[in-house]
């Protein structure tokens, strides 16, 4: 069954728990993909993060694919009953060195591969843009070009849902 999902909002606001809630529904066979590229630098805080995001979840196949989640999830066997993805923000993180064509163009590719899988997705992302205007130009490109991901992504979606305190509501 072909549904995405797009779940956005600020931080700590209950996206990934709500996606979690969301995929307990699709059976035992959900995939969990983590976008996630560990640093080569050692990050104490952001290892804390990852450890209590995967004790937070089910116990649930995780695939690391911060490259081309598409192809990742196309080579899968046995196929997955779902899929949560989580998150688009890091994803695009680690391309940030590249053109905001290119990350866009790559992102249409995976969204048009993730709209039409025959198991639903979700998709997890932050939204950054909400505070002033950030007094550096790298910081407004990546808080530009999150939101233009953003507007892409619930564009292709099925349904969209904004995550505000932990309560989720519903914008298409």
């Amino acid at each position: 069954m072909s549904r995405l999902i797009y779940l956005t909002g600020p931080v700590r606001s209950g996206k990934s728990r709500r996606a979690v809630d969301l995929a307990r529904a699709w059976g035992d066979a959900v995939v969990f993909v983590a976008t996630y590229r560990t640093p080569i630098l050692v990050d104490g805080e952001m290892d804390e993060r990852v450890r209590r995001h995967r004790a937070e979840r089910p116990a649930w196949r995780t695939l690391e694919a911060p490259d081309d989640i598409a192809a990742e999830l196309a080579r899968l066997t046995p196929p997955p009953s779902g899929v949560v993805i989580d998150c688009l923000t890091l994803w695009s993180s680690d391309r940030f060195h590249r053109p905001d064509e290119e990350i866009l163009d790559t992102w249409d590719a995976q969204l048009a591969f993730l709209r039409s899988a025959p198991w639903p997705v979700v998709i997890v992302s932050n939204e950054i843009g909400w505070s002033p205007v950030p007094p550096d130009a790298a910081l407004r490109r990546y808080r530009d070009l999150i939101g233009t991901l953003g507007q892409h992504t619930a564009a292709a979606a099925h349904e969209a849902w904004l995550m505000v305190a932990g309560c989720p509501l519903r914008l298409k």
